[in-house]
């Protein structure tokens, strides 16, 4: 294990081990575009340790400032663009089955962390260690187990740091987790918070105060944002033609999907894309996405 406050530079990406159930890669190797002309599309949840350099990062559009120790928690399906040369990283990546059977739950970890003494000494201790093990045992299947407990581990340490306390009581944030996990399994489908209150087997009522006090707005607001969200992901790091992204959101008819999106974001879906070439940190035009009194992004 290297010595506190220090860590190991990632090995350098290798298509040969892109199906790993863990790995650790560089910073860069994530960008499909060189200086990350356009975000990123994540197939496989991360964890991104800033090790050299300040920047910038967008995680699904929200600006989050990058230094030695800042630590982003970045979830399958989300986007993310970074300042590129600027910033040097270490990046664990994983399937959600390596953690299967493991008492930890990744989504306790919030989305942004600096860390400082103790805490940032551990985590880049075992970051570290990590990337020396999956570089010494690549291809050794003895060694998932360590690998796979070693990233519990760190996701464990990282749940257990402190974030911003909530003003909703335990029984509204219980509810709006819940009602989280029915949007993103239905917002496709429907943006009718009835539809949510009926599956949940609540008022809408009940799913609106909780929302409230988690994130400051209504139920409608969180599924439609949601909605928007996504959009605004596959608009900015997809080809797909908008009129099927429309479709794939539950919009029957192209005008109402520009409608809905330029009334969500503020700008028409063709301007957002055109958008998503600017440098960062430049002037994008974000949505604002849906997201808890920790920061985490609705359901993502």
């Amino acid at each position: 294990m290297v010595s506190s406050g220090q860590l190991s530079p990632a090995p350098p990406g290798n298509p040969a081990t892109a199906s790993a159930e863990i790995d650790t890669v560089a910073l860069g190797d994530l960008a499909s575009e060189p200086r990350w002309r356009r975000p990123v599309l994540l197939d496989r949840d991360l964890l991104v340790l800033t090790t050299g350099g300040h920047g910038t990062a967008e995680l699904d559009f929200r600006a989050l400032p990058c230094r030695p120790g800042t630590l982003l928690r970045v979830r399958t399906g989300q986007v993310l663009r970074c300042a590129g040369p600027q910033l040097d990283a270490t990046v664990v990546r994983w399937d959600p089955a390596a953690l299967r059977g493991l008492d930890v739950d990744p989504d306790a970890v919030g989305p942004w962390f600096q860390l400082a003494g103790e805490d940032e000494d551990a985590v880049i201790n075992e970051v570290s260690q990590l990337a020396v093990d999956c570089q010494r045992h690549r291809g050794v299947a003895t060694a998932r187990g360590l690998l796979r407990h070693q990233l519990a581990v760190l996701l464990l340490r990282l749940s257990l740091l402190p974030e911003r306390a909530s003003r909703a009581t335990r029984a509204e944030a219980a509810t709006f987790h819940r009602l989280c996990r029915e949007v993103e399994r239905g917002y496709q489908h429907t943006r009718r918070v009835e539809d949510y209150a009926d599956r949940l087997g609540c008022s809408v009522r009940t799913l609106t105060r909780a929302c409230l006090a988690v994130t400051g707005r209504s139920a409608k607001q969180v599924v439609d944002e949601r909605v928007a969200l996504q959009a605004s992901r596959l608009l900015a790091a997809t080809d797909e033609p908008i009129a099927r992204i429309g479709r794939r959101l539950g919009f029957s008819e192209p005008t109402n999907f520009g409608r809905f999106f330029t009334r969500e974001v503020g700008v028409s879906p063709g301007a957002f894309r055109a958008a998503r070439e600017q440098p960062l940190p430049g002037p994008l035009v974000r949505p604002r996405p849906p997201a808890d009194a920790t920061g985490r992004p609705c359901g993502a």
